[in-house]
């Protein structure tokens, strides 16, 4: 896939194009049939299909203290928003010179101007230009004005319509399958293997510590089955997933998503980038008052984990 991450990067000799427009965060199903829908109509019409995503979220920048905690990273959605069948994704930098363009501002030098669109796909809720003026019957409008055609998809789900939020609110609440079922596929979160205490091979359980941002969106503390994917090879396993500060033993403060590739002990996962995935939640955080006991529980965690997983 083509990332352009400015309107200047799009290639001058761009022909005609059907357009969907969103935050795209997380990338869930009802991001997917607008995709879909988009694809349809550019089959029909020989049309390039191109998401237009903006970066940083918009309300990063208008209300930084109301921004949501990210589900993927640029990178992530452009992958995402490939395998639903974009061909291009145009990464607008937002800012508040952006925030201030009028809807007929963003057709014109975006859709218009920019993208030379021919169709536009977007959800039913779709709001655009400054202070959302706009909305699906002002880009209607824009297009019989500028040749284009747009059309309005109806929202997914029920009865929770299936939305970035309600996939934040899921993951907040520890439902990692409820965030599942409105992403079409468990939720995961990517980083670096680094080194930490230790503590869980001198117990037996070694795992891959991978530190988790402050703006990105992770389950709440507690114990995990899901699976630990490499990026540099692609190989996937089962495993039990720790997500907190290991309140067991004192002097640990940094929160963690620790993966225990169940029944490995020989895996050197130091500096390679993994993706570590959520399918059910298994049990809360608990603050052990011996080695021992932790040590059973983790014992009866793996145990679970294999049961679901295997």
């Amino acid at each position: 896939m083509q990332i352009w991450r400015s309107l200047e990067e799009v290639p001058s000799d761009l022909g005609p194009t059907a357009v969907v427009i969103g935050n795209f965060d997380g990338v869930h199903l009802g991001h997917r049939h607008v995709v879909n829908r988009a694809k349809e109509t550019a089959a029909e019409r020989s049309l390039t299909v191109v998401a237009v995503t903006f970066e940083p979220h918009p309300m990063a920048v208008l209300r930084p203290e109301h921004a949501p905690t990210t589900l993927t990273s640029l990178e992530v959605r452009a992958e995402l928003l490939a395998d639903a069948g974009a061909e291009a994704l145009l990464a607008l930098p937002f800012d508040r010179g952006v925030a201030s363009w009028t809807p007929e501002e963003f057709v014109q030098r975006v859709l218009v101007d920019g993208l030379h669109a021919a169709a536009v796909v977007v959800g039913a809720n779709f709001r655009f230009g400054y202070r959302a003026a706009g909305d699906v019957a002002t880009l209607r409008e824009s297009g019989e004005r500028h040749g284009f055609t747009a059309e309005g998809i109806p929202l997914d789900g029920g009865p929770q319509v299936w939305s970035s939020t309600y996939v934040r609110m899921s993951l907040a609440a520890g439902d990692v399958a409820g965030a599942a079922e409105a992403l079409g596929r468990p939720y995961a979160v990517r980083g670096v293997v680094v080194r930490g205490d230790q503590r869980g091979r001198e117990l037996g359980f070694p795992t891959a510590n991978v530190p988790t941002g402050a703006m990105t969106a992770v389950p709440p503390d507690g114990v995990y089955a899901g699976r630990l994917r490499r990026l540099d090879t692609g190989e996937t396993y089962p495993a039990a997933i720790s997500v907190g500060t290991n309140p067991t033993f004192d002097g640990v403060r940094d929160r963690r998503v620790e993966s225990y590739v169940l029944d490995r002990t020989d895996l050197d996962l130091y500096g390679v980038e993994v993706e570590v995935s959520f399918v059910e939640r298994l049990r809360g955080m608990v603050a052990f008052s011996s080695v021992d006991e932790l040590v059973v529980q983790m014992t009866s965690d793996v145990d679970r984990a294999r049961e679901l997983l295997t």
